[in-house]
């Protein structure tokens, strides 16, 4: 199943999410390898089987096998440093936050692809998931890197369509 097959499956109810999913293989803001790799890094990152495998369908034949990889473990590592990294921001005591995280995350170091690609990735995963933390992390390395905010907003975009698309269907299976 591509993408286009999975938004069609999403019920009129759901129009506007099904358009905007759509429109997201178009988006002229983001080069292929971007907008590819975010696609496959939101759908992993949704942890919605059926999207998942739309997404690998439809973004593994027009990304490099590294940046493919890139994206899966984009995902993976912000579903552990999402969670730990909200815990240390929301939690009262701010002693968690001085201390040694001790998760290992060699692959933000060396993600096998360009690091502001990867930290663009990591950056929609991290929307996904509410962690402002990692956000604000994410977003200040990739300003760093030149990138410029509408290609932030698109990733964050992309991560939101993805999200509201895995929920929509997951009721309708």
């Amino acid at each position: 199943m591509s993408l286009r097959e999975f938004a069609e499956a999403l019920p009129d109810y759901a129009k506007d999410i099904r358009l905007n999913l759509n429109s997201l293989a178009g988006d002229q803001t983001l080069n292929d390898q971007r907008k590819y790799g975010l696609l496959l890094t939101t759908a992993h990152g949704s942890g919605y089987k059926p999207l998942v495998e739309a997404a690998e369908a439809e973004c593994v034949p027009r990304l490099s096998p590294e940046a493919a990889n890139a994206a899966r473990a984009a995902a993976a590592v912000m579903a552990m440093n999402n969670v730990y990294y909200r815990f240390t921001h929301l939690a009262s005591n701010k002693e968690y936050g001085t201390l040694p995280a001790k998760l290992r995350m060699n692959v933000i170091g060396a993600p096998g692809i360009d690091k502001a690609d990867f930290e663009l990735f990591c950056l929609a995963v991290s929307a996904q998931n509410g962690c402002g933390m990692c956000i604000d992390s994410h977003e200040k390395v990739l300003k760093g890197h030149g990138v410029p905010s509408d290609v932030i907003q698109a990733a964050a975009r992309i991560g939101a369509v993805m999200t509201a698309a895995a929920t929509v269907h997951a009721t309708r299976v």
